[in-house]
């Protein structure tokens, strides 16, 4: 019998966290989460409740506690990074963070983008940033998980580390970003969807495969960056079709502005992953043309 494992979520009670927290209690894992203790655990789970961003709260909420996986979901600045790199370090045999494909914001290749675009031992840290300003940290989201993907890099073989850069999630009927009713709302009307003057294709994952996903990583035993994403990239167009299709009626019309409040997923860039790491080191990726249609629908709703 495979012995359980002690496996601490730190975050993780919402979307494709909450799904990867009942793929870990369904396997036997011993699973732990820390949060703010705004919400009560799912049952089976140990919670801890602790400010991360507070270095005392943290090493005391954890205790003596020791863990076979640690797997942050809500890493988001170098400061983080580094406080969870001193309370970690020598304390669990896997560190695995859940990174973004934002990481990336300012390729431009037309070939999909690999991990070693962006080397985190090659990224700088720079702590003295405004990290504790919400605003700033928005603002700087991509920015955010370089440099705390680069600290915890620098751990070294005390902290065995993994980020995971997570393309766009689609799906689910709790998505809670709306940006498919953003869409379903002015195809509906036919009111204008922004548009810039080019616009370029992108990688996406539907919410169940990212958690597959991260379960999957949490028992494998690679490190650095990994890119997760799934086969096949998506252009704007396709994904406004996906969404008219689930809708009786209305009309897809975009706007060319050259302003930058243009609408989710269309982007000027391209910088969409390529995911062969992932797929060498055995995770099998789902097509994004196959999901999309239920990813759809999940997040519409039968109303719509």
């Amino acid at each position: 019998m495979t012995k359980a494992r002690e496996v601490l979520v730190i975050g993780g009670n919402r979307y494709f966290g909450k799904r990867l927290i009942g793929r870990l209690v369904a396997a036997g894992d011993r699973v732990t989460v820390l949060n703010r203790g705004s919400s009560a655990p799912p049952p089976g789970v140990v919670q801890l409740v602790a400010d991360r961003d507070d270095e005392k709260a943290l090493a005391g909420a954890v205790g003596t506690r020791t863990f076979d996986v640690v797997l942050d979901q809500v890493c988001y600045t170098p400061r983080q990074a580094a406080i969870a790199r001193r309370v970690f370090t020598g304390r669990t045999g896997r560190y695995v963070m859940t990174s973004t494909v934002e990481v990336y914001e300012h390729e431009d290749s037309e070939l999909p983008v690999p991990e070693r675009a962006v080397d985190p031992a090659a990224v700088a840290v720079d702590l003295d940033l405004p990290w504790d300003e919400p605003e700033f940290v928005e603002a700087h989201y991509g920015e955010g998980k370089r440099q705390a993907e680069a600290v915890f890099t620098a751990a070294g073989p005390d902290l065995p580390f993994a980020s995971v850069r997570v393309a766009h999630v689609l799906g689910g009927d709790d998505d809670f970003t709306g940006r498919l009713e953003h869409y379903a709302d002015r195809i509906r009307t036919g009111d204008p969807i922004a548009v810039p003057p080019v616009v370029h294709p992108a990688t996406y994952i539907h919410v169940e495969e990212i958690a597959d996903f991260l379960f999957w990583a949490a028992g494998e035993d690679f490190t650095d960056p990994v890119n997760a994403a799934s086969h096949g990239t998506l252009a704007l167009d396709e994904l406004c079709a996906a969404v008219a299709a689930q809708l009786p009626r209305g009309k897809t019309v975009f706007e060319v502005t050259g302003s930058a409040g243009v609408s989710p997923f269309a982007f000027r860039r391209r910088y969409a992953m390529d995911n062969s790491r992932s797929a060498r080191l055995g995770f099998p990726f789902g097509d994004v043309r196959r999901w999309l249609p239920k990813a759809v629908a999940e997040t519409l709703g039968k109303d719509h």
